[in-house]
């Protein structure tokens, strides 16, 4: 069944256009059909075609948010210079998800999304180098994908609070966010957003009551405004879909499942941030996975707000963003 829902427009992302794939080849065997990728663009293609730089979206979130926390006017990616595109992933909600689809919508897996990307990129925008890949939480997984499968094409990479496969953490987070999703399918019960804040939320905005920052007046106040907020309007089936794909995430299957063997064709100039109180993504893991890149380094991102830091909360955040994504936008390809 399709169904229509508000949230999922550009009144609320901000413009995009929809890339008409057609049919895509699922490395479950099986085919998406008409599918359409959502995805934006700033800035001007270089006549080199040599200045782009290619933005994935996380879970549960579209082009919107990676638009106005991490690109603009004076930013390390700036459209004045810079050819962005910004990309949401299949089942986000905006382009084909299964909120939208009629029938089943097949299990998609990162391999799908940027399967998908690369049509776009090659078939739509006629780009074939990519200046910078630059995600973060599941947008890092994709973006490691692109350089363990394309690794001639990507000359610099950037991940934030990311690893190129899914923990064993978030593998059984996902699973128990199925189980409240199967329970309260509408989004209605704020079960999620708590889920959301035992999880996402670094330890030290409860113990030092950092909501306190954002305005709100109470840990109450700050799950049901910011977090109930944010996820109720959007759709449980789209939800469960990128809850499937991430827990199955996993770069090393390009190699017979070796990681090491996986990250070690990448050629790219890389540099991996890891935020500082993240429980999803600790630092260690994050370093771990960077580590196997020959030409990469970690940078600890200083952060009170766990992987709700992604957000842009703290003040302090833009900064050290854009200082680490300088240093390998400044590194010669």
């Amino acid at each position: 069944m399709t169904t229509t829902n508000p949230y999922y427009t550009e009144a609320v992302h901000g413009q995009f256009q929809l890339a008409q794939l057609g049919e895509l080849e699922l490395e479950s065997g099986r085919t998406l059909h008409g599918v359409e990728l959502a995805y934006q663009t700033l800035g001007e293609l270089s006549p080199a075609k040599d200045n782009a730089v290619l933005i994935p979206s996380w879970f549960s979130g579209t082009h919107g948010i990676m638009r106005d926390v991490y690109v603009g006017a004076g930013r390390a990616i700036d459209p004045a210079k810079h050819f962005v595109i910004l990309v949401n992933q299949l089942g986000s909600g905006l382009g084909s998800s299964p909120h939208n689809t009629a029938g089943e919508f097949p299990h998609v897996t990162i391999g799908d999304d940027v399967t998908a990307q690369e049509r776009l990129l090659r078939e739509v925008l006629g780009i074939e180098k990519l200046a910078l890949v630059f995600g973060g939480s599941m947008g890092a997984m994709q973006a490691y994908e692109w350089a363990v499968r394309f690794p001639e094409r990507v000359e610099r990479l950037a991940v934030l609070a990311g690893t190129a496969r899914a923990l064993p953490r978030q593998v059984n987070w996902t699973r128990v966010m199925d189980d409240s999703l199967a329970s309260d399918p509408e989004i209605e019960s704020g079960s999620l957003a708590r889920l959301y804040a035992l999880q996402l939320v670094g330890r030290e905005v409860w113990t030092d009551e950092h909501w306190r920052d954002l305005g709100f007046g109470s840990g109450d106040e700050f799950v049901s405004g910011l977090l109930d907020a944010s996820l109720s309007p959007m759709d449980g089936r789209n939800l469960a879909a990128q809850a499937w794909k991430w827990r199955h995430a996993d770069a090393s299957r390009n190699a017979a499942g070796d990681l090491a063997s996986a990250l070690g064709r990448i050629t790219s100039k890389t540099v991996a941030m890891a935020i500082s109180s993240d429980m999803m993504f600790p630092p260690t893991e994050v370093a771990l996975h960077a580590a196997l890149v020959p030409d990469s380094r970690t940078v600890v991102i200083d952060d009170v707000f766990g992987h709700a830091g992604l957000f842009g909360l703290a003040p302090s955040y833009a900064g050290q963003i854009d200082a680490a994504l300088e240093s390998v936008l400044s590194a010669g390809a």
